[in-house]
């Protein structure tokens, strides 16, 4: 079973990119024959030192001085915004929302280009099969955090809901159990119905 977690395991691995003395045409004819609307930079070592999108080059062909920015070191938007392979997927989705980005670059710790992530990529943990999500969450549930014998929960998901019921035999059980299951990739909501032992 394949657990979604990390940038790395939804990733796309072939990377379009350009050096940073591609020159303005030849930026121009990449983004329009890979179809992206923005490319990482690179500098000669692999390290990501800039991204330069159709913006940079609409920005630059308005100048009173057209072409002035000739290469894609001078046009591009400097410092990039990166993600390294081992962030979680739920951080790189709220770093491109909250930069209002479409793709990131993927870095490894030296920052150098190992592949990109796009907003598709980060969707693709909801399409995890129903079956593979039930079974992280018993995993989780029933081996990781209740121990064994002092609880019966049975999981049931369906498009994503995961439907948690059983017994507990610690009503302050039912809170952790809950937000733990939320956890799972793929997970998008979770109800529960336990039976727990009334206090006397």
């Amino acid at each position: 079973m394949k657990h979604l977690r990390t940038v790395d395991d939804v990733m796309t691995h072939a990377v379009i990119s350009v050096g940073q003395d591609t020159a303005f045409k030849d930026v121009v004819e990449a983004l329009r024959m890979w179809n992206v609307s923005a490319l990482p930079v690179l500098a000669g070592d692999g390290r990501v030192t800039g991204i330069v999108s159709e913006a940079d080059l609409l920005l630059d062909a308005r100048d009173t001085d057209p072409h002035r920015a000739t290469t894609a070191e001078r046009l591009m938007t400097r410092p990039a915004v990166t993600v390294s392979k081992d962030a979680t997927i739920p951080a790189a989705a709220r770093l491109m929302a909250r930069r209002h980005l479409k793709r990131l670059p993927v870095v490894d710790g030296e920052g150098r280009l190992i592949g990109v992530v796009s907003r598709g990529d980060l969707l693709k943990v909801y399409l995890r099969p129903d079956a593979d999500i039930a079974a992280e969450v018993r995993e989780l549930i029933m081996y990781q955090l209740i121990p064994r014998g002092s609880a019966e929960i049975h999981v049931h998901v369906a498009s994503g809901v995961a439907h948690l019921y059983g017994s507990l035999t610690d009503p302050t059980l039912e809170d952790v159990v809950v937000r733990a299951a939320g956890t799972v990739p793929g997970v998008v909501d979770v109800t529960a119905d336990f039976t727990v032992p009334v206090a006397s």
